[in-house]
């Protein structure tokens, strides 16, 4: 895990308040009510799955061990088989996923979901949850029946779930004997999921009980209209002046450089990292614990997006538009940039072919200072099992290994496109291309990518320039990526009242961008987030950190 120098963030440190150190300095109150010791500070901590890289076609562009993805210029012309026989036994699971596409057909009428079926050897009975519901229906499913828990459950990471992890501990299944060390080499997809994966999603009172979704190393992207912001001057190695003045040169008429969405605090993961604003958490190398709200750099990021605010640079309805919405007017070319999770490269160059060129935009320098990324958490959610006998959770972790197949597989194309001749058909390089019907029938709108995925690599059909593209800027920002310290680790007072205080503080900073609050209120605000549970969030990470290193 990355760390800083103690005295680096400690000047860093706007907010006042004394820095909480790991053990034994500790004095923190639990915030738990009987819900079980989630933490995994003085367990017998389960050792992770032995990482088995399954052998696959060799990448056009080499990965790097700092993170940089295997990068593809076509597709695999042999496809090799990861999955020796049908996991199922003719019975039915139950799934619950989290959704950003339409909902499906139903399974009657639907031949991905048929095919999916029959591969799989099982009947899918699938709850399909969009992510504006997610969290009142996960509140509603983890204050419900045991019985009734669907058999495989993906927990995703877009929100902080009150006492999720109490939840996980206390109905899921513990995968520990099935998963950890040598013994997920019985499913062999899983065992090619890479251990940085395991440890961003962490354990649980020293336990395994999620299988996590792989995701690269660069988190939240500016993607820019590459030819919108040439024109008004962009350069390689701008400054945070410079971006300054390409918002305002490119901004006429309807016509608006920054877009942001509702929740996006005007873009704030990039613009905090590119200040080198800790992300949400920053650990010193004796183990201290410091929140990024409480950093100046973070108040800098503030101040500087109210200015482009103020400017008149970002959209007006930037508070107000969902990220859907703002999709539209990235591809019509009405707002020239808008932030998004690096994965969602595949749509942006898919989707705006004809219209524009998209581009992720590398990060601004500060007071000469070169600028981070946000270093993405590598797992997106994960997914958990039913409490259920052997052979059952066996049977599930067979589809789950299968679900995982990697890149360069049958099993992979069949989940990611469907059937040949049904759902694509293929362009002259070999690549899928989806037919009408494979617009509609998917694994956006029947979501198995959030139950199970292999790692994920850079591959954008048909279109070899943009992986080039993608793999140099890769090559560029990963070594300054800005990690949320706290990933992979427990805080009770988290669990507990994670979401609330997060809510206080991006309340306060968007009040503030949208001109709304003075800048002064923020230092107030931060200084009820420490009171209110912050300060005991930081001892309880410390804790947990100390015991996993």
């Amino acid at each position: 895990m990355p760390r800083m120098s103690r005295r680096t963030l400690l000047r860093s440190m706007a907010a006042g308040g004394a820095a909480v150190t790991a053990p034994g300095l500790l004095t923190a109150c639990s915030s738990e009510s009987g819900d079980g010791d989630v933490s995994n500070a003085g367990k017998k901590l389960a050792p992770w799955p032995a990482h088995r890289p399954t052998t696959g076609p060799e990448p056009d562009l080499a990965p790097t061990d700092a993170g940089v993805q295997a990068g593809y210029t076509s597709y695999p012309s042999d496809l090799v088989r990861s999955v020796s026989r049908t996991p199922g036994d003719g019975s039915t699971v139950r799934l619950m996923t989290v959704s950003f596409g339409t909902p499906p057909k139903p399974a009657s009428q639907n031949r991905f979901w048929a095919a999916v079926e029959k591969a799989l050897g099982v009947k899918i009975e699938y709850t399909i949850i969009s992510q504006a519901d997610y969290q009142k229906k996960m509140a509603t499913v983890m204050a419900g029946d045991a019985d009734a828990l669907p058999d495989i459950i993906n927990m995703f990471s877009g929100f902080t779930l009150p006492r999720e992890a109490q939840f996980v501990q206390r109905r899921a299944q513990d995968l520990t004997p099935y998963l950890s060390g040598d013994a997920i080499t019985e499913y062999p997809n899983l065992a090619n999921i890479p251990t940085h994966a395991w440890r961003d999603m962490g354990r649980i009172g020293g336990r395994i009980y999620g299988i996590p979704l792989e995701r690269p190393l660069p988190g939240s992207t500016l993607w820019i209209n590459q030819d919108m912001f040439a024109d008004a001057g962009m350069t390689e190695d701008w400054t945070g002046e410079d971006f300054t003045a390409v918002a305002r040169r490119g901004t006429r008429g309807k016509t608006y450089m920054l877009g942001a969405a509702t929740g996006s605090l005007f873009g704030n993961g990039y613009h905090s990292a590119a200040h080198n604003a800790p992300q949400s958490w920053a650990v010193t190398e004796n183990g201290t614990f410091l929140p990024a709200a409480a950093d100046e750099r973070y108040k800098a990021s503030i101040a500087f997006r109210a200015q482009l605010r103020k400017n008149g640079s970002y959209h007006p309805d930037a508070t107000s538009i969902s990220q859907i919405d703002l999709t539209t007017l990235y591809y019509n070319g009405t707002v020239g940039s808008m932030q998004d999770g690096f994965g969602a490269y595949l749509p942006k160059y898919r989707e705006s072919q004809g219209k524009m060129t998209p581009a992720a935009a590398l990060p601004y320098s500060v007071g000469g200072e070169p600028g981070g990324i946000v270093a993405a958490r590598r797992s997106f959610g994960y997914t958990v099992l039913k409490q259920a006998k052997k052979e059952r959770v066996e049977l599930l972790l067979r589809i789950l290994d299968y679900l995982a197949a990697p890149f360069g597989s049958e099993e992979w194309e069949l989940v990611h496109y469907g059937v040949e001749g049904v759902h694509f058909t293929r362009a002259e390089d070999g690549s899928p291309v989806p037919t009408r019907l494979g617009e509609v029938e998917n694994n956006t709108n029947l979501p198995l990518k959030y139950l199970a995925e292999g790692p994920q690599v850079l591959f954008v059909p048909g279109m070899p320039d943009a992986v080039r593209a993608l793999h140099a800027w890769q090559r560029k920002v990963v070594p300054h990526a800005v990690r949320d310290a706290s990933f992979g680790l427990q805080s009770a007072t988290n669990n507990a009242q994670g979401a609330t205080l997060k809510t206080l503080l991006d309340d306060t900073v968007t009040g503030i961008i949208a001109g709304r609050l003075p800048l002064s209120e923020w230092d107030a605000t931060v200084k009820k987030w420490r009171s209110r549970g912050g300060d005991r969030m930081a001892e309880e990470y410390a804790k947990d950190y100390a015991a996993n290193t």
